[in-house]
């Protein structure tokens, strides 16, 4: 039953990355849908090999200073796929294939914020260097039990973190070195509505592998985050409808799923750990944070992300890991060894959430920054598109 569930949750992950491709299609103009369908597609042959390559054991064997893992097993070799990883209770195999979905989906879902404004040469070396210095060390710190933010305390579940401030950080450092400042006019507005919405139903169902799937196996934990992430995504998709209803005087398609993306980004890093109440008002705050960026402060700061991928995975993503310190509880999982404050624990997990909070959003943001200008360097500063994708 465990790998029946485990090999659905990685089908399902599996959906997200076509799902991404045509939900940030349904927001670009009609130009830049064939550059979003080809460049998130591309991640399987990219991050899906550099996985297998050296991302696993860079992630997951060994350990330096609690920073990464080894280089020992290239390609996989010495690795007996066929025995169980570590405490996880699956084969290595079935847990390297559900962690190998991750390393695929995160670039693709900031490579919205450069659409056609970037060579694939630069995509692919971008991604590969990414991959080496952010999401691998990341996924350890993190996701491996000898990483030094996991031996600190730092819950994230499903991807808060590892995933969702990642893919958000790398995406606004992309929009502000890459692109010019925000111009107001409505290009971004053209879109596909229907697009918007079946990548939104393609995202959603793939969440229930993405957080589900993170139990590691059909339990408890993992029938509570099935029930926490359809919570979460239900009442941001609620309250966005309210804020624009107060705010915009309509209410759109667009807006209840961006609403409901935001739900399901924020309620990830406390999906299983966190009650259908919490999940509740992670899914409320989280709506309401992205709102109020996306509609205002993102103009504020000229920040031209027309995707609003920070907005969305930056902000909620953000706000759910440092919600887990307000809400997590050992009644929904005896792995949260302190409550959050608002069940008796105190501040403490909340501190060590802000700080696992503070360190991505610092470690991503120096490690793109010093990729993106290596890269204009060696592009010398031309790193637009001369092919075009073609049908």
């Amino acid at each position: 039953m465990t790998l029946d569930f485990m090999v659905l949750a990685i089908m399902l992950v599996w959906i997200m990355v076509p799902g991404i491709a045509v939900f940030y299609s349904g927001f670009v103009p009609e130009k830049d849908v064939n550059r979003i369908l080809f460049n998130s597609f591309l991640m399987f042959g990219i991050a899906g090999l550099l996985w297998v390559a050296i991302g696993f054991s860079a992630s997951f064997e060994g350990n330096f200073l609690g920073i990464i893992g080894n280089f020992k097993h290239l390609f996989l070799s010495g690795i007996d796929l066929s025995s169980t990883f570590g405490t996880t209770g699956l084969p290595t195999s079935v847990y390297l294939l559900f962690q190998m979905m991750f390393a695929i989906l995160t670039p693709a879902l900031f490579l919205g914020a450069v659409a056609s404004r970037a060579r694939i040469k630069f995509i692919v070396l971008f991604v590969i260097c990414w991959s080496l210095l952010i999401y691998y060390p990341l996924a350890h710190i993190v996701w491996s039990p000898s990483g030094f933010l996991a031996q600190l305390g730092v819950l994230d579940f499903a991807g808060g973190t590892v995933i969702h401030i990642d893919a958000g950080i790398t995406a606004m450092i992309l929009a502000i070195m890459l692109r010019e400042p925000y111009k107001y006019n409505n290009e971004h507005a053209k879109g596909n509505t229907m697009w918007i919405l079946m990548g939104t139903v393609l995202l959603w169902i793939g969440w229930y592998g993405f957080n589900a799937g993170s139990a590691l196996q059909l339990n408890n934990q993992a029938l509570n985050a099935f029930f926490t992430t359809t919570i979460a995504a239900c009442s941001a998709l609620i309250m966005w409808i309210i804020l624009e209803d107060k705010y915009k005087s309509h209410v759109t398609v667009n807006g209840i799923c961006t609403g409901s993306i935001c739900g399901l980004v924020g309620v990830t890093p406390g999906t299983g750990y966190v009650t259908i109440w919490g999940a509740f008002i992670i899914g409320i705050i989280s709506a309401i944070g992205s709102f109020y960026f996306m509609n205002y402060l993102k103009y504020k700061l000229h920040l031209n992300d027309y995707l609003d991928i920070f907005g969305c995975h930056g902000v909620s993503g953000i706000i759910g890991s440092i919600a887990v310190g307000l809400f997590a509880t050992r009644s929904v999982n005896h792995n949260v060894i302190t409550n959050g404050l608002f069940y008796g624990g105190g501040i403490k997990i909340l501190s060590i959430q802000i700080l696992g909070a503070v360190f991505t959003i610092i470690f991503v943001s120096i490690m793109a920054i010093i990729i993106i200008v290596t890269l204009k360097k060696l592009f010398k500063n031309n790193i637009g598109i001369k092919r075009t994708i073609n049908n």
